[in-house]
C-alpha cells in the first residue's frame, strides 16, 4: 500500500515565549532565513519604533521603514523602497495592519516574510491573506504564510488591552465559521479539509472554553497559539473558510457601509459570530460566545462599538454582496430586512434577560 503524504504550508519556526524578541537574530541566523543579516524591517510607528531601539544593536545589518497605515498604497509604496536592496528577507514588527503590509510587500517583491507581533488583535499574524484598506474600502489579498513567527509576552503583556482581547473574538469566530463551511458542503457540495477545520475548530474551542484572561500568561499562550493555528489552517484549505464565514462578512459589511468607524475586527466578527449562531437556532453555542466576549471584555452587542441596531441590521443585510459564492447560514436563510430585523430583536432581547 502506498503512503500517502502532503505537505502542509507553515512557517519553519514559532517562537512564542517571554524573551523570543532578544534572540530575534539568533532565530534569523539558525533558521536560514538571512545569514547575512541584510534585512528589511518594516515598523509601526508606536509599538514597532518603540521597539527599534532595543532591536536595532541585534540587527546591524538591517534597513528601517517605518509604515504608517495598513493601506494597499503604503504596501506598494514599501515593496517599492525595498526593490533593488539585496535584502534576505522581511520583517514586519508592530500590529495586524503593520504585518499584513509586510506581508504584502514581501510577496510583491519575492523574499521570505518573519512576522514579529506586538498584539494579538487577529489571526492575520500566520495567515495567507494581507487585508488592507483600498480604495473601496478594504480587500484581502493573498500572500504566502509568513516564514517565522515571533511572539515575546513581555511585549504581548505591555499592549494595550483592547488590542490583546480583539484576538479573542477573532478566534472564537471559527466556530461560526466550520459551522458554515459544514453547512455549505451540506448544501452546495463545497469539500471540506478535514485537516483544516479540525485544526480552526480546536483554536477556536481552545480559547473558548479557557478559564484565563488576558492577564494570564497561560492565556496569552493558548491565544497566540490559536492564532497561528487559524492561519495555518488557512493556507492548508487554500482559502478563508475555516476561519471566515457570516461572522466575517458581517464585519466586512460594517467596514464598507460604515468606514471610519473605530471598532476592531476583532470585535466585530466576535459579535458576528454570536449573532450567526443564533441565526442558526444553535442558541446555547451563540451564549457560550456571548459569555466568553463578554468575560473577556469584548462587545456583544453593535452599539457597544458604535453601531445603531438599524445600522447592525442593513449590515446583516448587505453582508452576503461582500464574499460572492460563499454560502453561509445568511445566503441560506436569505431573509429580508424585517426578518433580521426581527430575529435581531430576539437576539439582543436573549443577552438582556
Amino acid at each position: 500500500m502506498p503512503v500517502l503524504t502532503r505537505l502542509i504550508p507553515s512557517p519553519a519556526v514559532v517562537d512564542i515565549r517571554d524573551g523570543a524578541l532578544a534572540d530575534l537574530a539568533t532565530l534569523l541566523a539558525d533558521q536560514r532565513i538571512s545569514t547575512s543579516g541584510q534585512i528589511a524591517v518594516a515598523i509601526s510607528t508606536r509599538s514597532g519604533a518603540a521597539l527599534r531601539d532595543r532591536l536595532a544593536p541585534q540587527l546591524p545589518g538591517a534597513d528601517w521603514y517605518p509604515v504608517a497605515d495598513g493601506t494597499i498604497d503604503a504596501a506598494v509604496a514599501l515593496a517599492d523602497s525595498m526593490r533593488g536592496n539585496h535584502y534576505d528577507a522581511v520583517v514586519g514588527l508592530g500590529g495586524g495592519k503593520i504585518i499584513d503590509v509586510a506581508k504584502y510587500a514581501a510577496a510583491r517583491v519575492g523574499l521570505p516574510m518573519v512576522a514579529v507581533a506586538t498584539n494579538l488583535s487577529h489571526d492575520g499574524i500566520c495567515s495567507p491573506v494581507s487585508i488592507l484598506d483600498n480604495d473601496a474600502g478594504r480587500g484581502s489579498y493573498g500572500v504566502p504564510t509568513p516564514i517565522g513567527l515571533v511572539i515575546d509576552l513581555e511585549v504581548i503583556r505591555n499592549a494595550p488591552a483592547r488590542y490583546v482581547r480583539s484576538g479573542v473574538g477573532d478566534a472564537v469566530s471559527n466556530i461560526s465559521a466550520i459551522a458554515d463551511w459544514e453547512l455549505s458542503h451540506r448544501e452546495t457540495g463545497d469539500p471540506i479539509d478535514g485537516l483544516a477545520a479540525a485544526m480552526a475548530r480546536t483554536a477556536g474551542e481552545s480559547v473558548l472554553r479557557h478559564p484565563g484572561s488576558c492577564q494570564h500568561d497561560e492565556f496569552l499562550v493558548v491565544l497566540a497559539e490559536g492564532l497561528v493555528l487559524s492561519g495555518i489552517a488557512m493556507s492548508i484549505a487554500g482559502h478563508t473558510r475555516p476561519s471566515s464565514g457570516a461572522c466575517h462578512e458581517i464585519s466586512h459589511a460594517l467596514d464598507l457601509l460604515y468606514p471610519r468607524r473605530a471598532a476592531l475586527h476583532g470585535e466585530q466578527v466576535g459579535i458576528g459570530a454570536a449573532f450567526a449562531m443564533y441565526l442558526r437556532g444553535a442558541k446555547q453555542d451563540s451564549a457560550l460566545i456571548v459569555e466568553c466576549l463578554a468575560r473577556h471584555g469584548l462587545p456583544v452587542l453593535p452599539q457597544e462599538i458604535g453601531f445603531s441596531d438599524a445600522e447592525f441590521v442593513r449590515a446583516v443585510e448587505f453582508a452576503p454582496q461582500t464574499r460572492p459564492g460563499r454560502y453561509t447560514i445568511l445566503e441560506h436563510l436569505n431573509l429580508d430586512h424585517d426578518a433580521i430585523r426581527d430575529v435581531y430583536t430576539d437576539y439582543a432581547k436573549a443577552l438582556s434577560s
